[in-house]
Order: C-alpha cells, then structure tokens, then sequence
C-alpha cells in the first residue's frame, strides 16, 4: 500500500516520503497516530503546496548534522574495560558502550546509529566507530581501549598427604600413679647358688 509520510520515522522515512507498506501497518499504527497519509491525488498535491516548507526543514537538518559531524570527529573515546595480561577482554565494548561513553560527553546519539568495525571490540587497542548522522553525512570517531588488570588472590593448595606405609597407631598403656597401683605378687626367694646346702650340691 502506498502512503507519504507527513512526520519523520527513523525506521521507515522522513516527511513527505513516499512508501509501501503494508496495508495492516498502515491502517493499524501509520494513520491512526498521524504519520503518514494515503497515497491519492488529495495527498499529492497537499504535499506539493508544502513542498518548500518540507525543504528548508530538511536544509536545516543538513546544516545540523554537518555541525554535530565536526564536534563528534573531534572526540577520542578511552574506555576502560577489565582485560586479561594477554590484553583480551572480559567482555566486549558494543554499541552500547559506545552510546553510553559519547552521552557521558553530552552527546545523544541512538545506538543503532552506530557502527563498529565489526560487531564489537574483544581486546585492547585502537578502534574506529561511524556514526550515520543525516542523509550521507556519517562521522568517523576513534575509540582507544584500555585494559584494567584485575588481580586474584592466590591461595596455597592443600599440602597433599604423603604415599607410603601407613603406620599403626601404637597402644600406649597409661601407667598408674605409685598409691594406685596394685599390689605385687610375692615372688619366692631365689637362694644364690654358691649359699646352696653342701648335700643339696652333691645331689
């Protein structure tokens, strides 16, 4: 279905375009909320009588982004990210990273008007990142990352046990103190053999 828009849409166009669509998108989100009108002879020549008006909005956008290119291509982003000593990092710099660095500058810039070279940045270095401004215009920004070492503590392994025979636990007897200990069996008098009677020796 064909329709011109009467209001800018990043996803679709900007005012006074003309698009297909379809018919569902129209009837259901395009034309209730105001932002685009059928496509008939009404609408065509409603749109040529605001024809200049359109154009000098759009001069304006122009001169806008042109300015926005030269303050954005000024600007050297360092982002700091927690890296590994090979210099890869945990995690990834995106962007939304990116997004969330330029508003900390003061610059509102939509995320998906980003693009890296590549979906994203894994290790420390030097990077470039465009950012689609207005029609052609695009700025080229450069990103340095930065990798912050996080230290571990390191805790000695457990000393292992040593192989090898294993010994009994030895018995150990507790020896009572001298009052509780019982009384000695009498032994018999051993006579010395030299004090043995002389008939007993000759026997």
């Amino acid at each position: 279905m064909k329709v011109i828009l009467n209001k800018d849409l990043s996803t679709l166009g900007e005012e006074g375009d003309v698009k297909d669509v379809a018919k569902g998108y129209a009837r259901n989100f395009l034309f209730p909320r105001g932002i685009a009108l059928p496509y008939n002879d009404r609408t065509v020549k409603l749109f040529e009588g605001r024809k200049e008006e359109i154009e000098g909005r759009k001069a304006e956008k122009r001169k806008d982004a042109a300015g926005l290119k030269e303050k954005l291509e000024n600007v050297e982003l360092t982002i700091t990210m927690p890296a590994g000593p090979n210099g890869r990092l945990y995690g990834a710099v995106t962007t939304q990273t990116v997004m969330d660095e330029l508003a900390k500058q003061g610059f509102r810039v939509e995320r998906k008007r980003i693009e890296l070279m590549g979906s994203n940045f894994k290790s420390v270095g030097k990077y470039k990142a465009f950012i689609k401004l207005y029609e052609s215009a695009a700025a080229e920004i450069g990103i340095t990352v930065v990798g912050q070492e996080i230290k571990t503590e390191s805790t000695p392994a457990p000393a292992r046990p040593r192989r090898g025979r294993r010994e009994e636990p030895r018995e150990e007897t507790a020896s009572l103190p001298a009052e509780n200990a019982p009384p000695a069996e009498a032994q018999p008098a051993q006579v010395p053999a030299e004090s043995a009677p002389a008939e007993e020796a000759q026997a």
